[in-house]
């Protein structure tokens, strides 16, 4: 763990303890008011001291972290998680995350939609027999 005495930026801490895949995608979150200290949004390059508690949006969920420890490298998760305390409220947890429809992904859902080539030949035969 590291000493008290060193500083750390919130986008490098975020990067370093996993919640962000990259530095860049902190510091962007940061400029975009995604990132929070005591209310307030606050700037990449602010640092990060011990107790301080956050709150952080990402696409997968809602985070409030406060700092056990500073972090200055990229470590394994196991490691990670021991340098920030979760303490996001359970029903915080429990909203279903936001699904995107069908249509966005690229896939079809099965028997929605047009009908397959073997269905079409089905439909044929069936129109043929009356």
């Amino acid at each position: 763990m590291s000493d008290n005495n060193e500083k750390v930026r919130i986008d490098k801490y975020l990067w370093s303890i996993r919640i962000f895949k990259t530095r860049s995608l902190a510091a962007e979150a940061c400029e975009k008011g995604k990132v929070k200290y005591k209310g307030n949004t606050v700037k990449p390059s602010k640092s990060v001291a011990v107790g301080d508690e956050y709150e952080i949006k990402t696409d997968a969920r809602k985070w409030i972290i406060q700092v056990t420890a500073l972090l200055n490298n990229r470590v394994a998760y196991t490691e990670a998680i021991q340098y920030y305390v979760d303490i996001t409220p359970a029903e915080a947890l429990e909203k279903p995350a936001f699904q995107s429809p069908s249509f966005h992904t690229g896939k079809r859902l099965s028997k929605i939609g047009r009908p397959t080539k073997r269905e079409r030949r089905d439909l044929d035969n069936f129109m043929e027999m009356e």
